[in-house]
């Protein structure tokens, strides 16, 4: 039997930033996070695509290199 893995955004850079509470890795919340596999595919489409913006708002506040 194959087992499909859960599409995540992961990168295995699991650091909380206080201010945003977004993962500096992934840019996912805590929240987010410990709740992944209970997320349907479409709520976790959701959340990569949210994800991505606030990688980039991440990039903007200097807090990525």
């Amino acid at each position: 039997m194959s087992v499909t893995p859960v599409k995540s955004p992961c990168i295995k850079v699991c650091v909380i930033d206080g201010p945003t509470g977004w993962c500096l890795g992934c840019a996912r919340t805590l929240k987010e996070i410990s709740q992944w596999t209970k997320y349907t595919d479409q709520q976790r489409d959701a959340v990569i695509d949210e994800s991505e913006a606030r990688l980039e708002t991440l990039r903007e506040m200097g807090k990525l290199g």
